[in-house]
């Protein structure tokens, strides 16, 4: 019975620390959410030169997409949510390449037949979808309703998604039609290009630290942490919406 009493107690103390380290680390995080907030802004200075530009400028288009994608800190948080379990690089692609669909096919269409969604909504459904797949990675969907979503339909989906939130933007800089198509599919490859440079910064950082014991001891407080920049994003956009 002494055996059993000091097992829950040292249970309970496991769970309380392991909560605390989780809060720990999200009040470190805090800094990045409230960049996370304005992830999608584009600098005033590229704003500036998409506004005056006419005519086809594809290299410029280039460096802006990759330049937006590797700033994009939601875009990233989702990307590591999607790889964070995944080892062979055969699924990584399989992953990146739904995402890398969805997320062209709504940002070429929404430019170009001008469908906007208005930018909080947009960018609070892409702070869910991070929360999404902080929950899915620790098994939440399947404890409380018994069920496993569908992966990669929902990366699929969450790409689109993403895609008209970079869209709504680009709609709001009036870009010239003057060579709107090829600046765009430019901007496009820049955007994959970026999202190249972030997935491989992700997993050489990702391979060192599967490689320790502290991996699997860290996992869970690493994707509340995670769940909670969604949450903040959430929160900021859905504040802005009302105060706008």
């Amino acid at each position: 019975m002494h055996h059993t009493s000091r097992e829950v107690r040292f249970g309970v103390r496991a769970s309380l620390t392991r909560l605390v380290h989780s809060q720990g680390l999200a009040l470190l995080l805090l800094p990045l959410t409230v960049a996370t907030a304005f992830a999608h802004a584009v600098a005033e200075g590229d704003k500036g030169y998409i506004q005056e530009i006419t005519g086809v400028h594809l290299l410029p288009f280039v460096y802006l997409g990759a330049k937006h994608m590797v700033t994009g800190y939601d875009h990233i948080l989702f990307l590591l949510g999607v790889i964070f379990f995944l080892y062979k690089l055969k699924h990584i692609g399989i992953y990146v390449s739904l995402f890398a669909l969805g997320h062209s096919t709504t940002m070429l269409l929404g430019v170009y037949f001008n469908i906007g969604i208005n930018s909080y909504i947009i960018d609070a459904i892409i702070g869910f979808s991070v929360v999404y797949k902080a929950l899915d990675n620790l098994g939440a969907f399947q404890r409380w309703f018994g069920v496993q979503p569908d992966s990669k339909a929902a990366t699929l989906v969450f790409g689109f998604l993403h895609g008209f939130g970079l869209s709504t933007k680009i709609i709001e800089y009036d870009i010239s039609p003057d060579g709107l198509v090829p600046n765009l599919l430019a901007f496009n490859v820049g955007v994959e290009i970026g999202q190249l440079l972030a997935l491989a910064a992700i997993l050489i950082i990702m391979s060192y630290w599967r490689r320790t014991d502290s991996f699997f001891r860290h996992a869970y407080t690493a994707n509340v942490v995670m769940m909670t920049a969604g949450f903040v994003l959430i929160g900021y956009q859905i504040t802005g919406w009302f105060v706008a």
